[in-house]
């Protein structure tokens, strides 16, 4: 009785080390380092952290360089033609919206966006909701006490989906964090 006690014991043990493994496996397929080259170039070009903008790639497309919103966002960090001729201008640079299929163009100006963005908005959070809602839309949100009580930090998004966009960017940056940043120490 005693060896079969062990035994369970040592099967459990087994079970639980492999299901750890595999949950482990799973998360990192769901969370992968594409495009490391253009991610590390242009988030050390624009001074924005490698694991946010994995997190945004990842939410936004799901890594495929061809998504495509209903919105009209359109390649891997999901910009639309408005946000591209703005970005562009502000760079001093030309170039056609469909480019951002190319996953270096779209890398390049998604860095830049969230550069720009955590630059006016240093809360990560409320920069995040302004890559999904808007710049115009977050500021104005800033400007009521019912969702900002600092004006400079949105303490509540009123639009669900923008919260439900920003709690998944969020999650997904504390993933890879945990999956990969460990590793560089």
């Amino acid at each position: 009785m005693k060896k079969k006690l062990i035994l369970y014991a040592v099967c459990l043990v087994i079970m639980g080390v492999t299901m750890l493994a595999c949950t482990k496996y799973f998360v990192k397929v769901r969370h992968p380092l594409l495009y490391e080259n253009e991610v590390e170039k242009y988030s050390e070009e624009y001074g924005v952290d490698e694991y946010l903008l994995y997190a945004v790639i990842c939410t936004e497309s799901g890594f495929d360089p061809d998504a495509e919103s209903s919105a009209g966002a359109i390649g891997l960090t999901q910009i639309t033609e408005p946000t591209f001729e703005w970005l562009c201008m502000k760079a001093h640079e030309s170039g056609r919206f469909s480019d951002l299929y190319r996953p270096d163009v779209s890398i390049k100006y998604g860095a830049y966006f969230l550069s720009l963005l955590l630059d006016e908005f240093p809360d990560r959070s409320t920069a995040l909701a302004a890559y999904h809602a808007g710049r115009g839309r977050v500021n104005t949100w800033l400007k009521d006490g019912d969702y900002s009580a600092d004006g400079r930090k949105l303490d509540k998004i009123p639009l669900s989906d923008t919260a439900h966009y920003v709690s998944k960017v969020n999650d997904a940056y504390d993933t890879y964090i945990k999956l990969y940043a460990a590793k560089e120490k």
